[in-house]
């Protein structure tokens, strides 16, 4: 088949920006014709990435033969809701404009949701060209945006919620098949009005080639043998809820743990005198680590931390590091609510606690300390098991594949 990928995130973009691409050339080495519409790489620093420079448009020939069409945006990534739109508008503009005309004659298009602004290009080519839409729906709007504080509150609150879920409803019109990452997700889409027919379950993979190895940063970060490394890594925001976590280790009394926190955020300077505040000599900053750290990093961690804020919003979000620390092969220490939870206990890889609650929290680090670093490998080794079973890369592109057929025998009917 000829197929399209329509997505704002794209190599060399790191950690979930380089999903796509791993995705173009897993069809691509299946047999398939791969065009890609995508933006410079600017994530996630705002910056442009190394050797590229904004023009109209750029037509490159990637890995495995596919062939990448980049649109000029305005590239940014700070805490500013103005230039974040900015960033967003300008590549649906520019990829309606300059970059649509490299997707006709697709038998089907794969188009990332996330940000919904890519509707514009999106419904361009499905109504123009006539090419049907696999939406693999990647974050929840106006969800997502909600629990951010993006859409702000009171009357402009609702006025924008309302006008966004009408906005997701056409795009899921549009498509001939909605692809969700949790069951959560799915059972939401379906109470919002997405036909039965028209969803398919299409989890997401992890980079399962993060960067060279072996090794990690025990001996740098003067770590001996015997400590048990605790480890979060990704954004240190509100969403996260990473203060009941700091709360919780001042009711931890091991002295052979060790907490590494990796990153950045607005909550940060917050959590950062929080522990000093605490006086918590067993947790350490390590900062925002470059992408060819990262796997180090959780080599380094026996058990790693993923945490959300229990919001109407927490139980139907997956973080993409659970497949990243199940791919890894590491424990997983969950303080968050539905679908990430319901993972950690079925991959037999994970502890849960309840979120935003200290004392909970708590006694999950007292039971990673209690097993220790071999029985913690033991986990981590059924963890990628697990992953090996429902999020591969392999079982991730056979399922796209399997729906982008589907779409295509839809023959573009409106």
């Amino acid at each position: 088949m000829r197929v399209g990928l329509l997505t704002q995130w794209y190599d060399p973009e790191p950690g979930p920006a380089a999903l796509p691409g791993a995705l173009a050339r897993g069809l691509a080495r299946r047999g398939h014709d791969v065009q890609v519409l995508t933006g410079f790489p600017n994530y996630p620093t705002g910056r442009l990435a190394p050797g590229h420079r904004i023009t109209r448009r750029r037509d490159e020939v990637g890995d495995e033969g596919v062939r990448i069409r980049r649109v000029a945006l305005y590239p940014s990534h700070d805490a500013s809701a103005l230039r974040r739109l900015t960033t967003y508008g300008s590549f649906a503009a520019s990829a309606l404009a300059s970059g649509t005309d490299a997707l006709r004659g697709l038998d089907a298009l794969w188009v990332s949701n996330s940000p919904i602004t890519v509707s514009l290009p999106m419904w361009f080519t499905r109504y123009a060209h006539r090419i049907p839409v696999v939406l693999h729906v990647l974050d929840l709007w106006p969800d997502s945006a909600q629990a951010s504080g993006f859409l702000g509150t009171g009357r402009r609150g609702r006025v924008l919620t309302h006008a966004m879920s009408g906005w997701c409803a056409a795009m899921y019109r549009a498509a001939a098949r909605v692809a969700y990452i949790s069951p959560g997700v799915g059972e939401l889409l379906a109470r919002r009005g997405v036909p039965e027919e028209k969803l398919v379950h299409i989890p997401m993979w992890a980079d399962e080639h993060p960067g060279p190895g072996p090794g990690d940063l025990r001996a740098e970060l003067g770590l001996s043998p015997d400590q048990t490394v605790l480890a979060y890594a990704g954004t240190m925001g509100e969403a996260q809820g990473l203060d009941a976590l700091v709360e919780a280790l001042t009711l931890v009394d091991e002295p052979g743990l060790v907490c590494l926190f990796a990153g950045s955020g607005n909550a940060e300077g917050r959590l950062r005198d929080q522990v000093e505040r605490h006086g918590l000599r067993n947790v350490r900053f390590l900062g925002r680590l470059p992408a060819d750290r990262m796997p180090a990093l959780l080599r380094t961690g026996d058990a790693h931390v993923v945490s959300l804020r229990s919001t109407g919003m927490s139980a139907y979000t997956m973080p993409s590091k659970v497949q990243t620390i199940l791919a890894a092969g590491r424990a997983l220490l969950v303080a968050a609510d539905g679908d990430a939870a319901a993972v950690a206990a079925a991959s037999g890889a994970g502890i849960t606690a309840r979120p935003g609650d200290p004392h909970s929290i708590a006694d999950a680090v007292r039971e990673v300390c209690a097993l220790g670093r071999e029985k913690l490998d033991i986990l981590g080794r059924a963890g990628r098991e697990f992953y090996d079973r429902e999020y591969s890369l392999a079982a991730g592109v056979r399922r796209v594949e399997e729906a982008l057929r589907a779409a295509a025998a839809t023959g573009g009917r409106r």
